[in-house]
């Protein structure tokens, strides 16, 4: 939960997570559409299949529990070399150096590194300083205490060198210029997109559809939405997916809204639409929702923006 996303807005999520599945076998037993409305929020969706996947197969293949090799717990659905080397030292107190962002930072700080971790030199070099200081009684202490201290005093702006354990040692301190590593990742430039999203109504519900468009979010529901490079274009592609989907296309009213969503490397301008329809289809890939239950099911965060705005729904 917390790759690319802040411990603030994780914990409540966490904690209605662990208390839904406190093991493993919870977990693996449970419907991917579960697991997907108690993490509908937090973005980044992949992380959640992956993780139920990983579940399934340590109860499959491990008796339930986290494998003690590397290369069994490399095998794991999302399961990486930073997160297999954090369990297998925490858990297991197992000699493995961990190495994330605030990690790289300290260090990148302690010996003044020129780079950003995205450069496999800096990597290497940062690896191999990481290793000749791994407590090889306590890894898990060891790693735990970096990524609390890169967190917490070494921060990426205005460090807190003051109070810092390491200041008498680090030539980033001692330069003056600590703030100056490492270096930043060049940014890739956002890619701008419009969006057409529909809102269709039925009785007093609206209707939902498996995916978003571009093969984006397969496993949420959404509002009927369209991608272009301009609006017209948007409004048009969603146009032939409600023929194809309804077979006809509803009155579409406005945009009545507009707003501004971010998808990977995708910077999308959101047109929301209004419509009606006289008759309730069931087609497959979608579902009919009552607004205020919107919030509960497995939507995306785009799906759960549209309904703030609907204001109809009271959304996290």
């Amino acid at each position: 939960m917390l790759q690319q996303t802040q411990i603030e807005t994780v914990i409540p999520y966490y904690q209605r997570f662990i208390r839904e599945f406190p093991t493993i076998r919870r977990l693996a037993k449970a419907p991917l559409e579960r697991v997907l409305e108690l993490w509908s929020g937090l973005g980044y969706y992949r992380r959640a299949r992956n993780l139920h996947q990983a579940a399934q197969e340590m109860v499959e293949k491990h008796g339930g529990r986290f494998p003690r090799e590397l290369k069994q717990a490399l095998s794991l659905p999302g399961v990486g070399d930073y997160t297999a080397r954090a369990v297998l030292s925490i858990a297991y107190n197992q000699p493995y150096a961990v190495l994330d962002g605030n990690v790289a930072r300290v260090m990148a700080r302690l010996l003044a590194l020129r780079g950003n971790l995205h450069q496999l030199q800096f990597r290497r070099l940062i690896e191999e300083n990481l290793e000749m200081l791994l407590s090889r009684r306590s890894p898990g202490n060891f790693n735990q205490a970096m990524m609390e201290l890169g967190q917490t005093v070494c921060l990426p702006r205005s460090p807190r060198c003051s109070i810092c354990p390491l200041r008498l040692e680090c030539r980033g301190f001692q330069s003056g210029k600590a703030e100056s590593y490492p270096q930043p990742r060049p940014r890739k430039q956002a890619e701008e997109w419009h969006m057409a999203a529909a809102v269709l109504r039925k009785n007093q519900q609206v209707m939902l559809v498996r995916g978003l468009d571009d093969g984006l979010l397969g496993d949420l529901w959404n509002f009927p939405a369209a991608l272009g490079r301009s609006g017209s274009e948007a409004l048009t592609r969603l146009k032939k997916k409600l023929s194809s989907l309804l077979g006809t296309v509803p009155l579409l009213k406005g945009p009545e809204h507009k707003l501004h969503h971010n998808i990977t490397h995708r910077s999308i301008q959101v047109h929301v639409y209004k419509g009606f329809l006289n008759i309730r289809t069931n087609s497959a890939g979608s579902r009919w929702f009552h607004p205020p239950s919107v919030g509960q099911a497995a939507v995306s965060q785009l799906a759960r923006k549209i309904a703030r705005k609907l204001g109809e729904t009271a959304l996290p």
